[in-house]
């Protein structure tokens, strides 16, 4: 059985909004301390600009980003990489991370609901995860930063 074949509450996969979260703090993370700006980041990504400012506005509300505006403006990390968790980024970033709907707060509409216990299973898996993310930094994932920016630098001039 593929992963295609399983109810959709089975397909534990990270949105758009925090994918992009991601590479941004990635990206941004690359250039520290240095402003870069959304079209950069877009054009690096090949990514949406207009998805991207909504990203960089999460982060931002968040105390992922610090924001400047005007002319010479853009984005750069508001705190060091070490101390963002990628576990808290993708419980901020995520717009509902409940594995399956009886995890949600007041939904019952499971008929076995009260003596199944498959909701504490997923919401245990569910901490596990977000605790095993948090076991890395936005730091870590930049470690190899060479490579990144060679990669990061020659796609967005191949565009």
């Amino acid at each position: 059985m593929s992963t295609k074949d399983l109810p959709d509450f089975f397909a534990m996969r990270l949105a758009q909004h925090t994918d992009y979260a991601l590479r941004m703090l990635i990206h941004a993370a690359l250039r520290d301390p240095e402003l870069v700006t959304v079209p950069e980041v877009a054009d690096a990504f090949g990514l949406s600009f207009a998805h991207l400012q909504k990203v960089a506005q999460t982060l931002s509300a968040h105390g992922y980003l610090e924001t400047v505006r005007g002319r010479a403006g853009g984005i750069r990390l508001a705190r060091p990489a070490e101390e963002i968790r990628i576990g808290k980024v993708v419980s901020v970033t995520e717009p509902d991370f409940q594995l399956a709907p009886c995890i949600q707060p007041g939904e019952r509409d499971c008929p076995i609901y009260e003596p199944c216990t498959l909701r504490n299973a997923l919401k245990d898996a569910s901490d596990a995860f977000l605790a095993e993310l948090n076991q890395w930094t936005l730091s870590d994932l930049i470690r190899h930063r060479k490579p990144l920016l060679v990669v990061l630098d020659g796609a967005s001039s191949r565009r």
